[in-house]
């Protein structure tokens, strides 16, 4: 547990820098599956909008339950969109980082297991009449990430 806690408070502090320039745009939830382990996944995302034109930064948390394991990921992704407008559907390309806190069927808190992944990911997006965005992005792991991840996902408007 206590590594856990340091983990978090280390993962935090590197967030800082990049929570000075953001703009929150929004957040919302997101549900899905993974291959290897097989999984249901199910979490939440914020928006904190663009870096540069067309380029998001979308951290998310998912708890992913299934396979004899359960699986708490912190992400850390970008990505490019490649249209300006939200009223298509517009496909985005991207990756990035991930720690995974990996627990048996008893938990995160019965000797779970540290790992870090990279992954690679892309997706189609569109935005609603209100501000809000509906996705479906899907993402291929490298390095201790699950070897396949598709998602569905809701961004409601800031």
């Amino acid at each position: 547990m206590r590594k856990l806690m340091v983990l978090l408070t280390l993962i935090i502090g590197m967030a800082l820098p990049v929570l000075a320039w953001a703009e929150f745009q929004g957040w919302g939830p997101r549900v899905g599956g993974t291959v290897n382990p097989d999984q249901f996944d199910f979490g939440a995302h914020v928006d904190l909008g663009s870096m540069t034109s067309h380029v998001r930064f979308q951290p998310s948390m998912e708890l992913g339950v299934g396979d004899d394991l359960t699986v708490l990921a912190l992400n850390g992704d970008l990505a490019y969109r490649f249209a300006s407008r939200w009223d298509t559907w517009t496909p985005y390309l991207g990756g990035g980082g991930s720690v995974f806190f990996v627990g048996n069927d008893n938990g995160l808190m019965d000797g779970a297991e540290t790992q870090a992944g990279i992954s690679a990911l892309g997706g189609i997006e569109r935005g609603m009449s209100n501000g809000s965005r509906f996705f479906l992005e899907g993402k291929v792991g490298f390095i201790d990430a699950p070897d396949f991840k598709l998602m569905a996902g809701w961004t409601f408007a800031h």
